[in-house]
């Protein structure tokens, strides 16, 4: 089994990164630019280059925006949890869990708002949420290449683990009657981030040390899931940063 990654910035990073990447196709017709640049880092991690049709990538990514540039690659490594929190050097841990998303732009663009925030990783279940596919891939505009993500067996079990870690575990919940700028989200900390239709799952949000909720003025009463992650994640930078001064 191969991955497919689409799109010149998600191909471009996982040049960059050291995946192992097995083919790099580009469109015929792609700007000279473009392909002299995606084509020197092939060089550099000595990855052979073909030069197709648009019609052969559109075959091998159907549906994708490709951009004229799609890589095979070996399948998706994802990171073991113990070595997230092992490979943390500086500061506390900071992590991102995921509760039955299943939107694969959703999930991109998490790991692209992780990788902006400094998490050290981001965590989904097996079951019941999206997996790291092409579509996340591109969304994430070739962060996931650069955050590691564990995928688990049972989101309340890890949670569980990860408390006895010492790790805070803050979940978003719109229902929770603390503001999330009220929360200390400047230690070691997990955000919980519920799925686009349910939010946290009962037993999840049990879990949890500690709800939080965002301010809504409008009429509608939820955000999706990925802004809501976003703006969680940044007021624990601003709390972090504000400790480090």
């Amino acid at each position: 089994m191969e991955d497919i990654i689409a799109g010149r910035h998600a191909v471009r990073e996982a040049l960059q990164s050291g995946r192992p990447l097995n083919t790099i196709y580009l469109a015929a017709s792609l700007q000279p630019k473009a392909a002299a640049d995606i084509a020197a880092l092939a060089r550099q991690r000595r990855v052979p280059v073909k030069k197709v049709e648009k019609s052969v990538l559109d075959r091998l990514a159907p549906g994708a925006v490709h951009q004229g540039v799609i890589a095979r690659a070996a399948p998706y490594a994802y990171a073991a949890l113990p070595d997230i929190l092992a490979a943390v050097q500086d500061g506390d841990p900071f992590l991102v869990l995921l509760n039955e998303v299943t939107d694969p732009h959703n999930l991109g663009a998490v790991i692209r708002c992780a990788d902006a925030a400094g998490a050290h990783g981001v965590v989904i279940p097996r079951r019941r949420s999206v997996a790291i596919t092409p579509a996340v891939a591109k969304a994430s505009a070739g962060a996931v290449e650069h955050v590691p993500v564990a995928r688990v067996a049972n989101l309340a079990r890890t949670i569980d683990w990860l408390k006895r870690q010492g790790i805070w575990v803050v979940g978003a919940d719109q229902a929770a009657r603390q503001l999330v700028w009220e929360a200390p989200l400047d230690g070691p900390l997990a955000v919980v981030v519920g799925g686009e239709d349910k939010g946290l799952g009962r037993l999840v949000r049990e879990k949890c040390d500690l709800l939080v909720r965002l301010p809504m003025a409008g009429k509608i009463n939820s955000l999706n899931a990925s802004v809501a992650a976003a703006l969680v994640m940044f007021e624990a930078v601003r709390q972090r940063s504000r400790v480090q001064e």
